[in-house]
């Protein structure tokens, strides 16, 4: 179903909010009963978005086993770079000389970079965190860095992102309510260090087009933390909000309740992003309850591990019944791959290890996405997505052992 739905014009009605650095509007909200999903379009100064927005993880200038036109002849208007890789290597100073990321990758659509907050806090034993910043040793080749509010905001500015997210402490899960409470205090105080020092560069990447700050709302999964994040980065009027913290082993439950209560208190006008968040059922979650721009590894690490996307749930190529299957990966699909290749094919270039197997994964996988969010925001547009959620949620099987 959702394959065979293409993407619409909406037209831009309701509410919106711009800014000198982008614009976003709210195009349709749902009609349906206890439904917060909202289409709408995200203008930045390299491309234009459709949302809800999926937007794949290039870590180190690639979104692996693709190509930048691969990548836009899928359709996606946005992709993701990470902070923390890009300081280590290749560095944020020879990105500036080259033009900024956009012309060292040869990407000609948008870019979000996040700010290596959850890297950073990731490496247990490898850091120490300060009031001004963190201490950190590189996974690579032990050297010595420090990121604070200030010099991320400056290797987000070398690096050149139209999207670029405040220096934030992601706490861990499960953690002790106290924890919680100490990350949030110290991600609201740098989140204001990096207003500061974002204002004081005009707001603009190296390069010279504006960048759009989005602050990041943390409180583990305690309600009342997280309203009190939300209110307080909210007074501090940054252009985007995203939920940060999740999915980093708390229950669906839980997570879910989360993003409710958070997205009741940021601005109906202002786009909101939840972070690392992106099984196709977690969005359709999420999406319900408001939330515009996902991003995850899913799509891509799973298609590296022969797991692969469809509208009945993740098969593993590799099981032996697939040997002499002679399907595509979905025979609901559209792309490239499902036109020409099938199961069998492809599990034998898994088997001879060759790469071709998990370029042709990713791309599927990547496809799959593209069209899942289309046929969201159609759904939205009609007032039937609660229908549609139900409808594709019933025939999913989640992941294949």
């Amino acid at each position: 179903m959702y394959n065979s739905i293409m993407d619409t014009d909406f037209s831009l009605t309701g509410s919106e909010a711009t800014w000198p650095e982008f614009a976003f509007s709210v195009s349709h909200t749902s009609t349906e009963a206890g439904c917060s999903a909202r289409t709408g379009l995200l203008t930045l100064p390299h491309a234009t978005a459709q949302t809800p927005v999926f937007m794949p993880v290039g870590t180190q200038a690639t979104v692996k086993a693709m190509t930048p036109g691969e990548l836009s002849e899928i359709g996606f208007p946005i992709i993701l770079g990470n902070t923390y890789h890009l300081h280590l290597r290749p560095g944020e100073e020879l990105i500036a000389r080259s033009g900024g990321l956009h012309k060292f990758q040869g990407w000609t659509g948008a870019l979000l970079t996040d700010s290596g907050g959850f890297q950073v806090f990731s490496l247990t034993g490898l850091r120490r965190i300060g009031s001004d910043g963190v201490r950190f040793q590189s996974h690579i080749d032990g050297s010595k860095h420090e990121f604070t509010p200030e010099t991320v905001m400056q290797i987000e500015k070398d690096l050149g992102a139209d999207i670029i997210m405040a220096f934030d402490e992601c706490a861990p899960y499960p953690c002790t309510r106290e924890y919680a409470i100490e990350a949030m205090d110290r991600t609201h105080r740098w989140a204001q260090r990096c207003i500061d020092a974002y204002n004081a560069a005009d707001r603009k990447a190296t390069g010279g087009w504006p960048q759009a700050l989005f602050g990041i709302v943390q409180g583990g999964v305690y309600g009342d933390l997280r309203a009190e994040s939300a209110r307080t980065l909210v007074e501090m009027d940054f252009p985007g909000y995203a939920i940060g913290g999740l999915a980093v082993g708390e229950p669906a439950a839980e997570r879910n309740e989360t993003i409710s209560i958070t997205t009741e208190l940021l601005p109906l006008h202002k786009p909101r992003y939840l972070m690392g968040v992106g099984t196709p059922i977690d969005i359709l979650n999420a999406v319900e309850r408001g939330v515009d721009m996902f991003d995850c590894v899913l799509p891509t690490r799973n298609a590296r591990n022969s797991q692969v996307f469809t509208s009945k749930g993740v098969l593993n190529l590799l099981n032996a019944k697939y040997g002499d299957d002679f399907i595509p990966i979905d025979p609901d699909c559209h792309c490239q791959v499902c036109r020409v290749h099938t199961r069998a094919y492809i599990r034998h270039l898994f088997k001879a290890k060759e790469m071709l197997a998990a370029r042709l994964t990713t791309y599927h996988n990547l496809y799959f996405y593209h069209a899942l969010m289309a046929a969201i925001r159609r759904a939205i547009h009609s007032n039937t997505f609660l229908d549609f959620k139900a409808e594709f949620t019933s025939k999913y099987e989640g992941v294949e052992e």
